[in-house]
């Protein structure tokens, strides 16, 4: 018998130790000290959301975890197939935090859902454009999305051959409560300083000890409040091709971070030195390498000035304010540059796609 991740409640444990272990609610409840009727409840609501995909597969994960003997585990789905699809464990309690720290941030936008269906091997987040089209925001491994489901971070909306996800008010309490973890880590209010997955975004981009983490609106990224606002003439100050642009440029980003944590060369690139020879990380898989060979292309051709706003907006998601002191521009000078990069930017994607638009996948 294995143990299950740390983030894995006392209703889930104690509706797993009834359904494949065998011990009676009554037997459950006198080692949990509490009425059986509460055993009960949870072993019924649990039972209920199984209806739903990603929490049934989730359960089905965490079977497999306990039990000495698949064929004991009650599958809703055939043998064959649920053993295919649970090869995996579920994450770990720090990379589900890492994780929807990325992804909850997402799906807090306007119009964003999370897409899955049965046969897929990764989740997408996807928005809705106010164009009326849609674009990618993120990936999402099959087992992170299981175990938001599970905690109850995200819920199906509409059921089908593609079930979409939203989130949920639980969920957004676990990314407040995530993003202030992650602050006062980053400031030293925290015992031990943590190391994530994901704190490479941020190094060489800002020297010296007296670098703060970055600050930004979770619910919101600076080209979605940008896209909102209107020039004189009562135009988008972002027209939809624009935003886009740099939200492929943010997809690509977050994709090649994907394969583990960036080495040196690809964090000089960042910072903006050995652009013109840059090779991505040989440790990488595939996607991942041709990821960050991507985002290599778009800001050498984007060039010094332009690359580094489209950088720090689009995919480190800075706000505009901070990222014309960081780079000592004047105020309000940020949102031009930005536009001007992104004008590029879009060019610059057309010109590879050959005129044509982009590509779904």
């Amino acid at each position: 018998m294995r143990r299950l991740p740390e983030w894995v409640d006392a209703a889930v444990s104690r509706y797993l130790v009834h359904t494949e272990m065998g011990v009676s609610i009554r037997q459950i409840a006198r080692a949990g000290e509490c009425h059986a009727s509460t055993v009960l409840r949870q072993v019924r609501k649990l039972e209920t959301r199984r209806d739903d995909l990603l929490v049934d597969q989730a359960l089905i994960r965490l079977s497999i975890q306990i039990s000495q003997h698949k064929s004991n585990i009650r599958y809703k789905e055939t043998r064959q197939m649920a053993e295919k699809q649970v090869q995996d464990d579920l994450p770990d309690t720090q990379t589900l935090a890492n994780e929807g720290r990325r992804i909850l941030r997402r799906l807090c936008e306007n119009g964003a859902v999370l897409a899955i269906a049965a046969d897929m091997e990764k989740a997408v987040v996807v928005r809705d454009l106010p164009d009326g089209g849609s674009t990618r925001t993120a990936v999402v491994d099959r087992p992170i999305a299981q175990a938001m489901a599970l905690q109850d971070w995200i819920a199906c909306k509409t059921e089908g051959r593609i079930s979409r996800y939203c989130i949920t008010a639980t969920g957004r309490t676990a990314l407040n409560r995530l993003m202030a973890e992650d602050e006062n880590k980053a400031q030293g209010f925290a015992e031990t300083q943590a190391v994530f997955a994901d704190a490479h975004l941020g190094e060489g981009l800002e020297a010296g000890p007296s670098r703060r983490p970055m600050r930004f609106n979770m619910a919101d990224s600076p080209l979605s409040a940008l896209a909102r606002r209107r020039d004189r003439s009562g135009n988008p100050f972002l027209a939809p091709d624009l935003v886009s642009a740099g939200e492929r440029l943010r997809e690509d980003f977050e994709l090649a971070q994907m394969g583990g944590r960036a080495n040196k060369s690809w964090d000089k690139f960042l910072a903006g030195h050995d652009r013109d020879t840059y090779r991505p990380d040989p440790g990488l898989n595939d996607g991942a390498k041709a990821a960050q060979g991507r985002v290599a292309e778009a800001l050498q051709e984007l060039g010094e000035g332009l690359s580094d706003v489209a950088l720090r907006c689009c995919c480190m998601l800075e706000g505009l304010e901070t990222a014309e002191k960081r780079l000592g521009w004047s105020a309000r000078s940020g949102k031009i540059v930005l536009r001007i990069a992104l004008i590029r930017l879009s060019e610059y994607y057309r010109s590879q796609a050959g005129g044509a638009g982009r590509m779904i996948g």
